[in-house]
């Protein structure tokens, strides 16, 4: 075989493997999850679609390649411009902990803060609820710590963003999928336009007690290093995306547009410096990163600031207590490696 033919090959196989199968495989996908019809018939157009990438796959090794590769590439094109007209919608039968979205104005430095929840969880099921109107006096914003709740092993976690006060007063914000009543999480399917993203503010005795105390997640709590302009330029950024949010629906996406990339996206928009990172996708992993960037303190080893970290059996001593709060903090190494009272 000539130099020439294998060259050619190679770069047919490459064609195939990184081209072809991908956008066959995204196209099955996005028709089967998003399709308004019955089972059978969106596996009979997925399948379809999946077939015409595995015709062309073959074909490109015949003299016919030209022609399989265009009748796949019209078929994708016609997906693709499917998909663009799927508009997330402005209203829904939304479970009630994401009933709301939360919105706010801010005059000098007065935040107030519309549908804050306030939930008094008993079970995942059994809860009552409650939204309110607060204010926060950013002036007196004093510290901002990153809360990770491990739901599905070491590698995976979700991230909450919690905003300290000098008044007492601490503010949770997390970045979530809006399901809708019996809705599910699903990675795979939320990664295929399921759900829409929503900003909440919530109190910790809501979001932080119901991950540590109600579901059981191994929730984690780091207490980071941020001057008061970047705490209030990252609290203004959740207070923008929120009021957006509440104007423009977006899509939740598992990969691109989730609670950590999110977060990250939006500290880069306000000209903050973050690296390019693996560990932001894999958000398992975050503590190695802030540790290795100085977000944290650096006075303990890693694995004890881990560990410090756990606050699960300092929430199930606190559950009820008005000073939720400071209880589950109690130990924590702050960013000057003092640990808290």
């Amino acid at each position: 075989m000539s130099l020439g033919r294998v060259v050619s090959t190679i770069v047919l196989l490459l064609l195939a493997l990184l081209v072809v199968a991908p956008l066959g495989a995204w196209s099955a996908a996005a028709l089967w999850f998003q399709l308004p019809w019955p089972d059978q018939v969106r596996a009979g157009v997925a399948g379809f679609v999946a077939f015409l990438a595995l015709v062309a796959m073959i074909g490109l090794f015949t003299r016919h390649r030209w022609r399989a590769l265009y009748t796949f590439a019209f078929a994708f094109v016609v997906v693709l411009f499917w998909w663009s007209t799927i508009a997330p919608p402005h209203n829904g039968d939304w479970a009630p902990d994401v009933a709301r979205q939360t919105t706010g104005t801010i005059k000098g430095d007065i935040l107030t803060l519309t549908d804050v929840r306030d939930f008094q969880w008993r079970t995942d099921d059994d809860f009552t609820e409650k939204w309110g109107t607060r204010s926060y006096d950013l002036s007196k914003l004093r510290g901002l710590d990153l809360i990770l709740s491990y739901w599905a092993g070491p590698h995976i976690a979700h991230l909450i963003m919690s905003f300290d006060f000098d008044d007492g007063q601490v503010l949770a914000w997390s970045l979530e999928v809006r399901r809708e009543k019996g809705g599910v999480y699903s990675p795979i399917a939320d990664a295929f336009k399921a759900h829409t993203l929503i900003s909440l503010a919530t109190t910790e005795r809501d979001s932080v007690r119901l991950r540590a105390n109600i579901r059981g997640e191994d929730v984690r709590l780091y207490r980071l290093r941020a001057s008061p302009e970047a705490m209030r330029s990252l609290l203004v950024g959740y207070v923008d995306e929120a009021n957006a949010l509440s104007r423009e629906p977006q899509f939740y996406n598992t990969f691109t547009t989730n609670c950590t990339t999110a977060v990250a996206r939006m500290i880069r928009g306000l000209g903050g410096a973050l690296p390019l990172d693996w560990r932001i996708l894999v958000n398992g992993y975050l503590p190695a990163f802030l540790y290795e960037h100085g977000a944290v303190t650096n006075d303990v080893p890693l694995d004890e600031l881990i560990a410090l970290a756990r606050i699960n059996d300092r929430a199930r001593a606190a559950d009820q207590s008005p000073e939720f709060s400071r209880l589950i903090r109690v130990g924590i190494p702050g960013p000057d490696g003092k640990p808290m009272m």
